[in-house]
């Protein structure tokens, strides 16, 4: 069985109204020194009767079938055994 994290992030070029959001909240909170927030998602999931190698292959197709928009976004993928 391996195990699947997936970080989805919006892509550098494409605003992000919510990371913008959360670093005007923070400055009027007196978290000063905070710059270019940027929020995603995280996904974990276990796949069950495959290697590291076809975790990783499967995981990439979920990825950019369902899991992220990559017009958008991009993903980060991290397999643990």
């Amino acid at each position: 069985m391996s195990k699947a994290k997936i970080v989805v992030t919006l892509k550098r070029a494409v605003l992000d109204p919510q990371g913008r959001a959360v670093e005007q909240s923070l400055s009027r909170l007196g978290f000063d020194g905070v710059s270019d927030v940027r929020v995603g998602r995280f996904i974990e999931l276990k796949l069950n009767g495959v290697d590291a190698s076809a975790a990783r292959e499967r995981v990439e197709g979920m990825c950019k079938k369902l899991l992220a928009n990559t017009v958008i976004e991009d993903f980060h993928i991290e397999i643990e055994d």
